[in-house]
């Protein structure tokens, strides 16, 4: 089995001493962080694309304002659950409850305009904007003006247009691509251009954060500032997140509980200690044969 995450061998060989140092990071930079009550239910979730089961029978929560970390090889179905949390695929059984509202065939729009965000691991930005315009684009759901008015850029549509371009240079200096406000998305190297697409995502103000591997294909220093927006997410504007990354290391050093994914089943669910000494989550990664 190819396995594209990097795997926990190094946790179970080191045991003790990996554990601590990850439960140092993790408790360093979320020293008094409160964890809420349930704000996402996931319930016996199923998909089955024809006779292929992409997913069995997977429930877990989230609570309000913590990291929840999806993890799993490739082929899990980590993107296919955070599909069916956006409403891009509408489980063949189980259902999602947020804030108390249970759904089942919801459209990607509907949960947009609950508060839920996402970002892809393929970026989809609009490669021929600026940066500004494409975290612009992210108000879509906020603008209250018709299309008309909004192409006058009359009266209140101007003065909404501007409260909007408000919020979304306050985002620019967040990320600190302020240099790059006005460059096209295209021009800008990979790293940035992950910082866009999470920005984009951070101008609809959600509730929740689904991130879909935002540190895929970056180098050392470009996952470090990226682990710091993340956290910096999380504790200052207080969004609740759930993401899916392949680097363990970061996983442990930031989530506050993960989840594990295989195959299209849930083999554990835990703190990150609990989960690096899982022997299902190891054997799933090792193989059998360890």
């Amino acid at each position: 089995m190819t396995h594209a995450i990097d795997t926990v061998a190094a946790s179970a060989v080191n045991g003790a001493a990996s554990a601590q140092n990850a439960q140092n990071a993790q408790n360093a930079p979320q020293a008094g962080k409160k964890i809420g009550d349930v704000i996402l239910d996931i319930r016996n979730i199923s998909l089955r694309f024809g006779g292929v089961k992409a997913l069995t029978d997977i429930s877990f929560n989230v609570r309000e304002h913590e990291i929840r970390s999806i993890i799993g090889p490739n082929g899990a179905g980590k993107s296919s659950m955070l599909n069916c949390i956006n409403g891009v695929y509408t489980p063949s059984e189980g259902s999602i409850t947020f804030r108390g509202q249970t759904f089942d065939h919801m459209n990607s729009r509907q949960v947009a305009e609950m508060g839920v965000a996402r970002t892809f691991q393929n970026l989809a930005l609009f490669k021929g904007m600026s940066v500004l315009d494409n975290i612009m684009s992210g108000r879509n759901l906020k603008i209250k003006s018709n299309i008309f008015l909004q192409a006058l850029r009359w009266g209140p549509a101007e003065r909404e247009e501007i409260a909007h371009r408000e919020v979304v240079e306050k985002i620019i200096d967040f990320l600190e691509i302020q240099a790059y406000r006005k460059t096209p998305v295209g021009q800008l190297p990979y790293g940035l251009q992950k910082r866009v697409d999470l920005g984009r995502a951070l101008a609809m103000e959600p509730q929740v954060l689904l991130l879909d591997e935002p540190m895929a294909g970056m180098n050392v220093e470009e996952k470090q500032d990226m682990c710091r927006f993340i956290l910096d997410v999380n504790d200052e504007f207080g969004t609740t997140i759930v993401l899916i990354e392949h680097d363990m290391g970061v996983v442990m050093d930031i989530s506050d509980r993960v989840v594990v994914l295989d195959y299209g089943k849930k083999i554990g669910d835990g703190t990150p200690e609990e989960v690096i000494h899982n022997e299902d989550v190891i054997r799933a990664y090792l193989g059998s044969g360890h």
